[in-house]
């Protein structure tokens, strides 16, 4: 009986080329190389986490930020678009209710006047049209396009809202609040500091120009 004799097969077909192994130097240099990508993960990652912390941290300063008084949401006048009194803060603030029929009706001029000279300065007047004293009588378009053809008003206006008596806004309570004093009649004025403090009050009759309120401006603005 013929025997096929036994030859192990040889297992050097198995195995890998020496060629295909990686040198010691590679191994060496991968190893630095996994080492320093953790060491980046490891930096990167609180890193990043401090950074994203920091960017909330002055989202939420800037909302500490906005004084009480003017954390409000009114209605701009021209398109009825909500806007925050909160991005006056920081500003020198001299708020007038409006009227478009009334005897002080031509301060609007000086109002934008003022509003133009000292507004690079940090000064913003802004301007609250209201029928309280039933002078009043148009729709907020119609009191834009008064605005803006009879005296080239430019600085900010409100939508048409109530300044005094029950009816007030939560920002004219405030005022009237802080000041002592509601508006008596149109264009009562309203003085705001830096500090979103209510420095003083002026009755219709002390017209933007007024040397007492220029100077109490100008007291605002050197602080």
């Amino acid at each position: 009986m013929n025997r096929t004799a036994f030859r192990p097969t040889s297992s050097v077909a198995h195995r890998p080329a020496l060629s295909a192994l990686p040198s010691p130097v590679q191994v060496f240099s991968m190893g630095l190389l996994v080492t320093a990508l953790a060491a980046l993960s490891a930096w990167a990652t609180p890193a990043a986490a401090q950074a994203a912390k920091t960017d909330v941290g002055k989202a939420e300063a800037g909302k500490a930020a906005c004084p009480a008084l003017l954390n409000h949401t009114f209605p701009r006048l021209q398109d009825e678009k909500n806007q925050s009194l909160c991005q006056y803060a920081g500003k020198v603030l001299l708020v007038v209710n409006t009227a478009s029929f009334c005897g002080y009706t031509g301060q609007y001029k000086s109002l934008e006047a003022l509003h133009t000279t000292y507004g690079p300065r940090g000064v913003v007047v802004l301007g609250f049209p209201s029928n309280d004293f039933n002078q009043e009588g148009g729709d907020n378009k119609q009191i834009a396009e008064f605005c803006a053809n009879t005296f080239d008003v430019k600085f900010p206006m409100f939508a048409k809202s109530s300044v005094k008596g029950a009816q007030a806004s939560p920002f004219y309570r405030q005022l009237a609040d802080k000041s002592g004093q509601a508006p008596r009649w149109n264009f009562h004025k309203y003085l705001i500091g830096r500090d979103g403090q209510v420095i003083d009050q002026y009755v219709s009759s002390v017209g933007p120009e007024d040397r007492k309120l220029v100077a109490a401006i100008e007291k605002q603005l050197a602080r």
